[in-house]
């Protein structure tokens, strides 16, 4: 299989998977507002954006001349929602009976859906430098 057709396909699949997951925040909105840690501010409305922007990265990433804006703004989601992650790693997740080590090994996976995000839209790296010309990780070595 060509690498435009494997990473096409991933960028279908994680398209998807970010409009069901964003969906999600709009069906069954207790659980997502359950792992916002309480420091935060309007947690109902904090639920609500991240779940617009889901959906919106979703579908943005499908289309090629909204790609790479929608997969910054994706890696950008992840980074923030990252938080949330960890509050329910480090003081369970209320009302949802998960054994700790699962949501302590969910962590890592915070990392693995960023490298998806870059993976498949490889004009990323090239998008950002146009933003962030002097960023440390596009200098040459």
């Amino acid at each position: 299989m060509k690498p435009s057709l494997i990473r096409t396909l991933s960028r279908i699949l994680l398209g998807i998977a970010f409009i069901i997951a964003g969906a999600n925040h709009f069906r069954d909105p207790a659980t997502y507002v359950a792992m916002i840690p309480p420091w935060l501010p309007s947690p109902e409305l904090l639920n609500l954006i991240s779940g617009a922007a889901e959906i919106a990265g979703g579908m943005g990433i499908l289309i090629p001349r909204t790609r790479n804006a929608a997969a910054s703004g994706l890696v950008l989601l992840l980074i923030v929602v990252f938080p949330a992650n960890l509050h329910i790693a480090l003081n369970g997740w209320a009302g949802i009976d998960i054994p700790r080590w699962i949501l302590v090994a969910r962590l890592p996976f915070q990392l693995l859906f960023i490298a998806w995000v870059v993976f498949s839209c490889p004009g990323l790296a090239t998008y950002l430098k146009r933003f962030l010309p002097s960023a440390r990780i596009f200098r040459k070595r």
